[in-house]
């Protein structure tokens, strides 16, 4: 979907997010989503322009992914979602759409709204090339979604760019995470309980039914 309305709640495929668990990692550039008990950890990484992610992330178009079976394993409580937030689409295609969204989800994460909004952020994905990907009006708009999220703290923290610091991190953290490929590993990277999926199980990722039972294999 390639622009962002607003005012209307999050969709049904987002039923019970906002009762997951949230919260920084120590490392101060990791989200952390889920039961810390949780015996699966999954290791995602993303960038919000990234049409490769949209594909993974995207519920309308692309129901067969496999977003959703995560999502459903997080909700169970059997698995624990880490999030690292690349912004690399901006220097690669121009404007600064993933760092405003990036900014705008760790503003989220200190109202406790994290989950529900990065939800609403990627069914409303904004990978345009030309037109530099999210805004600030846009981003605020797409918060209205989010019951009390909207309010002085969180309009003030995405129009000031005032998590930059966290994106400037969360990018370094994203490339150090590439190994001998400084760009990084690419978007989505998934790594399962510190195993990275690659090679013909990548394609996995795109596939619900298959990425489902990959997950289920490795909490059993």
């Amino acid at each position: 979907m390639d622009g962002a309305g607003g005012g209307a709640p999050a969709p049904p495929a987002y039923a019970g997010v906002g009762e997951l668990p949230e919260e920084l990692a120590a490392d101060g550039t990791t989200v952390v989503v889920g039961d810390p008990a949780a015996a699966t950890t999954v290791r995602l990484y993303e960038d919000p322009r990234c049409p490769v992610v949209e594909e993974f992330e995207e519920f309308e178009e692309f129901e067969a992914t496999g977003a959703p079976a995560l999502r459903e394993m997080t909700l169970r409580r059997e698995a624990k979602t880490e999030y690292t937030l690349a912004s690399f689409r901006d220097d690669r295609v121009g404007g600064d759409g993933s760092k405003r969204a990036v900014n705008a989800l760790r503003a989220a994460l200190d109202a406790g709204k994290f989950t529900e909004y990065h939800a609403v952020i990627f069914e409303n994905m904004v990978v345009n090339e030309l037109a530099g990907g999210y805004t600030t009006a846009s981003l605020l708009k797409l918060a209205d979604q989010v019951e009390g999220l909207r309010g002085e703290t969180f309009d003030s923290a995405v129009t000031t760019m005032k998590y930059e610091d966290f994106v400037t991190a969360s990018q370094k953290a994203y490339e150090a995470a590439g190994g001998d490929d400084p760009r990084g590993p690419g978007t989505p990277t998934v790594a399962i309980n510190g195993t990275k999926v690659e090679g013909d199980r990548h394609n996995w990722l795109f596939e619900r039914e298959s990425f489902a039972a990959l997950l289920a294999s490795v909490r059993n």
